[in-house]
């Protein structure tokens, strides 16, 4: 990302764009995290509208108060998103730098990286997701930590881990080769050009957004697999019969809508604010030197 700087530069950035990709994607994520857990909101009647759909009431509840573990559930993708991406970026410059294959120094970084952050953020993600219940009486993370540990044990903290790494892994594995696909075929853009910033901001627009889709696209149906293995703590293959049993294949396509939305906007917005933070920070740089060579 950045249009050549190095990754291990700019770590902050990194961070800044996760956490901007976070505070927007919220709403959104608690949709999904409804839609797919199966979870019911209750019906919504709106005056001179009469009732509203489910598919919009859950959107409705997502986006309106109370915000149950909003501070800890942002908190908690922030750093998982800036861990991927610049441990990613980094890898593959280190990799690169001692001759590594591309295709290896490309793929081995967000696969080591995506792994250790989901077996690092499961508590967090199980206790998160439980929480968006709307039927749920808890009222923070730290009382739904609790309620999973004090049913399930310990373990219970990390029941699902299996398909959130089946899930989570290839979203951005996908997203990371994707961008650095694009990054490699989209023209770079004319530095003489009065219109050079803009045009690289579309270039990464591009690029972003073409990244976060293809993640999303892949990983809805093990998405539904986790989050049906939080809500009724069955085993992965239990899950994945009982699904099955009651839905047919349709269940791999279930709050797919929903889906696209929560996963490819954190991600794609996480690519895009980081290339934008990276260039303001390169153009800081840029003008200082100027500055002092002028003196």
């Amino acid at each position: 990302m950045g249009g050549g700087s190095q990754a291990k530069d700019h770590p902050w950035e990194y961070l800044l764009a996760a956490a901007c990709a976070a505070s927007i994607n919220y709403p959104l994520w608690r949709a999904s995290a409804i839609g797919q857990s199966g979870f019911r909101v209750s019906a919504v009647s709106v005056a001179g509208f009469g009732k509203i759909p489910p598919s919009i009431s859950t959107y409705l509840h997502a986006f309106a108060p109370p915000y149950k573990g909003m501070l800890a559930t942002i908190l908690g993708m922030t750093w998982a998103r800036a861990a991927i991406f610049w441990g990613s970026d980094c890898g593959k410059e280190i990799l690169h730098s001692i001759g590594m294959p591309n295709v290896f120094a490309t793929i081995s970084p967000p696969l080591l990286v995506s792994t250790g952050v989901q077996c690092l953020n499961q508590p967090l993600v199980r206790s998160s997701i439980t929480l968006q219940n709307p039927e749920s009486k808890m009222p923070n993370i730290r009382a739904s930590v609790k309620y999973i540990y004090g049913n399930h044990g310990l373990r219970g903290l990390w029941h699902g881990l299996t398909a959130g790494i089946l899930k989570t892994v290839p979203k951005y594995c996908t997203a990371v080769v994707v961008k650095d696909y694009m990054e490699l075929m989209l023209p770079k853009g004319d530095l003489s050009s009065p219109t050079y910033a803009s045009d690289q901001l579309w270039r990464s627009a591009y690029k972003s957004a073409t990244a976060g889709l293809a993640g999303a696209a892949l990983t809805n149906p093990l998405d539904v697999i986790r989050n049906e293995m939080f809500k009724t703590n069955e085993s992965l293959t239990k899950t994945v019969r009982s699904l099955h049993t009651e839905m047919g294949y349709s269940y791999m396509h279930r709050g797919m809508g929903k889906n696209m939305l929560a996963v490819a906007i954190p991600v794609s917005c996480t690519i895009f604010f980081t290339d934008a933070f990276i260039q303001i920070s390169n153009n800081r740089q840029l003008g200082r030197e100027e500055g002092l060579l002028q003196e």
